[in-house]
């Protein structure tokens, strides 16, 4: 066997498991942890049994366990196992068996004792995917209650030892220096216009230009992005060869851009994040990165998992880089400034801490721990996200009140999905669509099955009669879902459906309704592009998509934001099966609300299921209580202005409002005191009412009076008088509203013999005058009668006299009789 960096700590290591049962691993890209740690574990005295090595992946699983083949000079399938959900080679002389963290997960599960493993080894720790940190947790209690003989050894690149040390309790932290070769770091830098694939395909065709050997390995953060930086590098010489790599291809294809090329051949690796770790592309000496990566994040408002295209951390950019290095000097190009270097996230977050939680909760259930916490955590679940899970697997009848499995919960948790297809499988079992639904669970569980159409039943068709390794091994996998809950396969089926036909079609859609039924959507334009799903979220799809002709949709999968989420599967579904399946959420619901075009209350019936209406019409006896609610909400929607107030009503607000800003012990009968207080005195007002218009303008005035009560309608009466008696004998409304202060509109006749200007607020603000002529016209404004009397009156006089010859215009107004008549009927007495 080659020597390895690996192998100058391995006696280290073994005398540490000796002598406890944890051990911590720090190795660097290429020292040769993945492959030479876990045979050398085999000859210790304390090995009788199997030792488990668990991948991130099933393309590094695979991989690792056909490299110690390999190097042990046998077949996979030997003393050198692999164990993954599409692809398994092991056998009874298996000791060495590389497994995916599901895989593991499932298996501890079922056996807690770990019975015939003597150890556990995490490999690629540092990427805190949930199903390893899970996994290590079960894997520290099965120890520390049921298996004290139990190894458990982590292993990463780029580790946080003292972390993984303290919760694998004070174990011993062994470090490998590692092989190091020279790596040259060139940030060439990306315009922000110049789309990914662009600058991709330009970086390759320079580096091969450059540098004059080595194999180029170019991280992109997707398939699509792969595709179309294939099309922008087609045409180059004979004598490269271009690969993909990424999780939905063929064995042989990943198999193919994994190995050393043939004599005389540079290879192009286009991959994905896939590449980043446990994997050593032979003859790789050049990195182009994109500085990219697509994840999945968890929006937990909308309750959906999202691919999002974010830049890569800073570990990941480093991981990357170092693929150069692996077996002698390298080069690594960057599409970012050098500078932008600081700005990425130092890590990627740990997956427990943004994704949904439901599958984690049920399994702490099935493993009698109610409260997730009470785990040993590197950093323990969200409490909210766990609030979150309670509730949709309740809802699912997975869990009960007290968050025990119930029966159905076991039937989930028996089989090796999700809890939302897991619940599919078991309720389409009893319904006969077992196949379907097992075909379903595979297409939504293997992404490019069937291609990349969003209609979930072609994707379907188009599966079932593909031809190739991965494709035989999707069909084999439903076979096997399937039969976990005892499906019979139906006749011409190759995955166990209807084998075509509309009941086929009714139980695609029907699987995938059991699965998301909060996703159960009703398209509410003519274009179909605007959906409405039961849950409450609104989601969007290409007019152009065949599914847009749909009235409804059972939807899969979406990816954007929660409010306009875009549809990515799903498939047609009649609204009487939607009734048939969800019937239980179907609700008739009497509702009333405030129509603001007319002032009134709308009372309809509907059958709603969720969010999504799905008939209504009037209620001719709506209830009387929810007539005055939706009134109520309406005033406190638009205001109090939408209430038929009187004059009077308005006037004595502002003689209120005048009242207690001039010391008055007066109540805020103001609009926004009264839309406060509404509940209090508005419903008996609206009482029999079905419009705001029909409340009595009289009792609005009269609710106002209650509330001043005694004390405050003295208090008004005596600062803010309604109405002012002139000397004429005559009365007049005063305006506290007026811009200028409190005012009144008279002729002046009706002022003569007056000498003080008139006031109010106890004397402290004058009125102010707007004086008329006898026919209503303006004259003038004062607030200074004696002033205006003793100067502008003259002109005014002088001016009047020649208009209204029939009424007094004396020259001494102060001194003067004061009258509304004529000189000719004064004469006459």
């Amino acid at each position: 066997m080659t020597d390895l960096p690996i192998h100058a700590v391995l006696p280290d290591l073994l005398a540490a498991l000796r002598a406890g049962p944890n051990a911590v691993l720090v190795a660097p890209p290429g020292a040769g942890k993945t492959t030479a740690v876990a045979p050398a574990l085999l000859a210790e005295p304390w090995c009788g049994g199997q030792v488990l090595l668990l991948s991130p992946r099933r393309l590094a699983a695979r991989a690792a366990a056909e490299r110690m083949a390999a190097l042990a000079g046998e077949a996979v399938g030997g003393t050198i196992g692999y164990a993954t959900r599409l692809d398994t080679k092991q056998s009874r002389a298996t000791r060495v068996l590389v497994l995916t963290e599901g895989i593991f997960r499932n298996r501890i599960q079922a056996d807690p004792e770990l019975a015939g493993i003597s150890a556990v080894l995490f490999d690629e720790v540092h990427e805190r995917s949930l199903d390893s940190d899970f996994g290590l947790a079960l894997a520290l209690d099965a120890q520390g209650g049921l298996r004290p003989d139990l190894r458990v050894l982590a292993m990463s690149a780029t580790l946080d030892g003292a972390r993984f040390a303290a919760l694998l309790g004070a174990a011993p932290v062994i470090e490998s220096a590692g092989r190091s070769h020279p790596l040259t770091l060139r940030h060439i830098g990306r315009a922000a216009e110049t789309r990914i694939e662009d600058a991709v395909a330009s970086a390759i065709r320079a580096a091969l230009a450059d540098e004059a050997e080595g194999d180029v390995l170019a991280f992109l953060p997707g398939v699509g992005e792969i595709e179309r930086t294939a099309e922008r590098i087609a045409g180059l010489p004979p004598h490269i060869a271009i690969h993909r790599l990424h999780g939905s291809l063929d064995p042989a294809e990943q198999r193919a851009a994994i190995a050393a090329p043939p004599t005389g051949v540079r290879k192009i690796v286009l991959a994905t994040s896939i590449a980043e770790t446990s994997l050593t592309l032979e003859g790789v000496r050049i990195v182009i990165d994109s500085g990219l990566a697509r994840r999945p994040r968890y929006d937990r408002a909308a309750g959906l998992t999202r691919l999002s295209t974010e830049r890569v951390s800073q570990a990941a950019a480093t991981q990357r880089a170092g693929r150069a290095a692996r077996q002698g000097s390298g080069i690594a190009y960057r599409l970012w400034e050098a500078a932008a270097m600081a700005s990425l996230p130092p890590y990627d977050p740990p997956e427990i801490l943004e994704a949904d939680l439901s599958a984690l909760l049920l399994d702490c259930a099935l493993w009698g721990v109610t409260d997730p916490a009470s785990l040993r955590w590197l950093d323990p679940p969200p409490p909210a996200a766990i609030a979150e899970a309670r509730t949709r697997l309740a809802a699912l009848g997975a869990i009960d009140a007290d968050g025990r499995p119930t029966p159905h919960g076991h039937a989930i948790a028996a089989l090796p999905l999700p809890p939302r297809l897991g619940h599919m499988l078991v309720m389409a079992a009893a319904l006969g669509w077992a196949g379907a639904a097992a075909e379903v669970a595979v297409l939504l569980s293997e992404r490019g099955l069937g291609g990349g159409d969003a209609d979930i039943e072609t994707r379907v068709r188009r599966w079932r009669s593909e031809r190739g390794k991965r494709a035989d091994a999707a069909r084999a996998l439903a076979r096997r879902w399937r039969g976990l809950v005892g499906g019979a396969a139906g006749a011409g089926a190759p995955g166990g459906g209807a084998g075509g036909g509309a009941g086929d079609a009714e139980a695609i859609a029907g699987c995938v309704a059991l699965a998301f039924p909060d996703r159960v959507a009703r398209r509410r334009d003519a274009a179909g592009e605007d959906w409405i799903s039961v849950g409450g979220r609104g989601f969007r799809l290409d007019p152009a998509s065949p599914l847009a002709r749909a009235e409804w949709l059972a939807v899969a999968e979406t990816q954007g934001v929660a409010a306009r989420a875009r549809i990515l599967s799903a498939v047609s579904i009649d609204q009487a099966l939607v009734e048939r399946l969800l019937t239980d959420r179907v609700a008739a619901v009497r509702s009333v609300s405030f129509d603001p075009a007319t002032g009134g209350a709308i009372a309809r019936r509907e059958r709603r299921l969720g969010a999504v209406r799905l008939s209504g019409g009037p209620d001719d006896a709506p209830d009387a209580a929810a007539i005055v609610a939706a009134l109520l909400g309406g005033v406190a929607a638009g205001g109090m202005g939408l209430l038929p107030w009187p004059e009077e009503a308005r006037a004595t607000q502002a003689r209120a409002a005048f009242a207690a800003a001039h010391g008055g012990a007066v109540p805020d009968i103001s609009d926004a005191a009264l839309a406060e207080s509404a509940a209090g005195w508005l419903p008996p007002l609206l009482a029999g009412r079905r419009r705001l218009g029909d409340v009595e303008p009289g009792a609005l005035a009269g609710a106002l009076d209650a509330m001043l009560g005694w004390d405050g309608r003295q208090a008004l009466d005596r600062l803010a008088p309604a109405r002012f008696a002139s000397p004429a004998g005559s009365s007049h409304a005063i305006d506290y509203a007026a811009e200028g202060g409190p005012a009144v509109e008279l002729r002046p006749q009706a002022l003569f013999g007056l000498s003080a200007h008139p006031t109010v607020a106890g004397g402290r603000v004058p009125l102010v005058l707007r004086l008329t002529s006898p026919a209503g016209r303006p004259i003038q404004t004062t607030r200074d009668l004696p002033g205006f009397w003793a100067g502008s009156w003259a002109a005014v006089a002088k001016e009047m006299r020649g208009r209204y010859p029939r009424h007094p215009w004396p020259d001494d107004p102060a001194a003067a009789d004061p009258t509304l008549r004529t000189k000719k009927a004064a004469q006459r007495g």
